[in-house]
């Protein structure tokens, strides 16, 4: 049996590289190509590759083109917004997410950020180091999540985990999402779910977990933030573009909301003039929710399954769909 060639494309460091390719099977050839190589190259590269995985880098549309033997995309990552799925459905090459390998970090980062805001960890921790006992706690300002209405935005792999988690604090879960879950699946969940506007208007802390599409952009703006209470917390560890920042900016300066915990901004990396980083009310981190040691193996391990399902001629798992179809 010939060997199956895979193109990784990335943006990560060698290390990290030399980790996920060990993780490849007997049978599969991995040859690495850095996402900042010219077009040229790149093009060269996956011309005769069978599968085309990546993390961390853009795929323009003469990569994609180029590689006429390509029988699948695969993401290492669970977001897709990067990728011309419209090019690859004409193309007929079937792409997919990486099945909730980092579901469980994202789930966990989510709920660090709730709390880091609940308890003004952040306002604590710098006080403490300076000598300032206590300055920031007034025992009114800080709080728990028991009994706390969680909204989630998007009941996928990483909002079921954080709807898990939460419960876990004695807080109850809402959630709305294009695609509800069967109720035997809400009801093992001990989920509800409820209109767009009703999760805005009802919930202490709306956690986003959807996908960027165009549908999505900009879900959470001026209208959506002034049905929210001026208590309730925006939690986004999906995407920047999700929200739309300078109304999220208006509703921080002005109460309206309580507070945020970001993760992801419109423009990555975030530029230090920008108005949220200077908020006492608001704990910031550099799109990392997805990115431990625990979630490289599971990532690769999924993403070369995949491949096999589909060498086997299976359909892949996890695949993404152009919201054009």
């Amino acid at each position: 049996m010939s060997q199956a060639q895979v193109v990784f494309l990335h943006g990560l460091n060698q290390k990290t590289v030399d980790l996920i390719t060990s993780c490849a099977p007997e049978g599969f050839t991995i040859t690495e190509v850095e996402g900042n190589l010219c077009e040229e190259d790149q093009m060269k590269a996956v011309q005769n590759a069978d599968f085309l995985m990546v993390y961390r880098a853009g795929v323009n549309d003469g990569l994609l083109r180029a590689a006429s033997k390509l029988r699948l995309v695969q993401l290492l990552a669970a977001g897709y917004d990067r990728m011309n799925l419209t090019l690859l459905h004409k193309l007929g090459i079937p792409c997919a997410n990486n099945g909730g390998a980092n579901s469980w970090t994202v789930a966990d980062h989510t709920v660090l950020l709730m709390l880091s805001l609940y308890k003004r960890l952040i306002l604590a921790d710098r006080a403490t180091r300076e000598g300032r006992w206590r300055e920031p706690i007034d025992g009114f300002n800080t709080f728990e999540m028991a009994n706390k209405q969680i909204g989630i935005l998007g009941i996928g792999n990483i909002g079921r985990k954080v709807a898990q988690r939460v419960q876990a604090f004695d807080a109850q879960v809402q959630y709305y999402d294009k695609y509800p879950l069967e109720p035997a699946r809400e009801r093992e969940l001990k989920v509800k779910r409820v209109s767009l506007q009703e999760l805005f208007r009802s919930s202490d802390i709306v956690s986003c977990h959807t996908a960027l599409t165009p549908e999505t952009h900009h879900l959470i703006n001026r209208e959506s933030l002034a049905l929210m209470k001026p208590t309730a917390l925006l939690i986004n560890t999906s995407r920047g573009p999700v929200v739309e920042e300078g109304a999220l900016i208006e509703a921080l300066q002005e109460g309206r909301i309580a507070g945020a915990g970001l993760d992801v901004f419109e423009k990555e990396p975030v530029e230090q003039g920008n108005p949220l980083l200077r908020m006492e009310n608001v704990v910031v981190t550099p799109h990392s929710a997805g990115t431990t040691w625990n979630t490289w193996c599971r990532r690769a391990e999924f993403a070369y399954r995949n491949m096999q399902r589909v060498l086997e001629g299976q359909p892949p798992l996890a695949m993404v769909q152009d919201n054009e179809e």
